[in-house]
């Protein structure tokens, strides 16, 4: 309601800057609008929207049980709170490519600044687990045509997601995303490399620019901020990390609270009341409140 200043097509503008700015943009997740607003607030670039989270949110596994419907409105929740741009996960598009068109319409309506779409099979399986299977070259290529063609805003960042290289091999998934590229994605998501040497295989082998997905407990080593810097990249997602933290501190409080009978020795690990008043633009809010209210005409006071 008060958080933004900049307009979608304000955000999807500035995504674009930074694309072309050479620096790396960090996108942590956002498992919630809250946690977006933080996310700004700490000084990050962007604010990334999972998948995997979302179905985790709602608890399920990252399967594809959770449908285009929740994916739209879990990103319209959280772009319309950050001027920052924020991209969204939509798996293989949620059906055939006349769908996966739909959804980044849905998408743009939505406020998102981009989205990824991959090329597994469905049911889908999360991108650092063994056993994925994936549609034939010429099925993504549809896909991710069908996506482009559907955009009506040119600054919409259409990311194509390989999950190639645990399948085919690392040049099979290459020859994959230089298709993808052709077929007009705007940026390419090679998921699941195994080292250094294979992220940077990637960078000399694609034109557009490249996203880094560093998810903990995966396939990739944690490449800190310089190393992918280093390689060429130009976007680095931290999907799991909120929640994983959220639920973690969720994990040790809740057997404190059994353990000792109260909170009293587990409040310096919680966000204090005002931090989250802060964070919510509370004081805003009540200032919006009266501003409205709190008036007269004349000098009869209205009541």
């Amino acid at each position: 309601m008060l958080f933004t200043k900049k307009s979608a097509a304000e955000k999807r503008a500035d995504f674009r800057k930074g694309l072309a700015s050479g620096k790396l943009l960090q996108f942590p997740g956002a498992f919630n609008p809250l946690c977006a607003q933080m996310i700004e607030q700490k000084g990050f670039d962007g604010v990334y929207i999972s998948g995997a989270v979302m179905a985790a949110d709602l608890c399920l596994p990252d399967i594809g049980i959770a449908t285009m419907t929740e994916f739209v409105e879990r990103g319209r929740q959280i772009s319309r709170v950050t001027d920052l741009p924020s991209f969204i996960d939509i798996d293989t598009g949620f059906g055939e490519p006349m769908a996966a068109a739909r959804t980044v319409m849905m998408m743009e309506e939505a406020g998102l600044s981009g989205c990824h779409i991959e090329d597994q099979v469905m049911p889908k399986r999360c991108g650092h687990l063994d056993g994925k299977e994936i549609v034939s070259t010429e099925i993504m290529v549809q896909r991710v045509k069908a996506a482009a063609e559907a955009k009506r805003d040119p600054n919409f960042v259409l990311i194509a997601r390989s999950d190639a290289r645990a399948v085919e091999g690392l040049e099979a998934s290459i020859d994959r995303m230089k298709a993808y590229v052709d077929a007009g994605a705007d940026m390419i998501f090679p998921e699941a490399m195994k080292s250094e040497q294979e992220f940077e295989a990637v960078r000399k082998a694609i034109d557009v620019p490249i996203l880094a997905n560093m998810t903990e407990f995966g396939k990739s080593r944690l490449l800190n901020k310089k190393e992918l810097e280093a390689l060429g990249f130009n976007v680095v997602i931290y999907p799991v990390t909120t929640l994983r933290l959220a639920m973690g501190a969720c994990d040790r409080g809740l057997d404190a609270i059994l353990k000792d009978g109260d909170q009293n020795g587990i409040l310096d690990q919680m966000q204090h009341r005002r931090d989250l008043y802060d964070l919510l633009r509370y004081h805003d809010y009540n200032k919006f409140d009266e501003s409205i209210y709190n008036f007269q005409v004349g000098d009869t006071p209205l009541e």
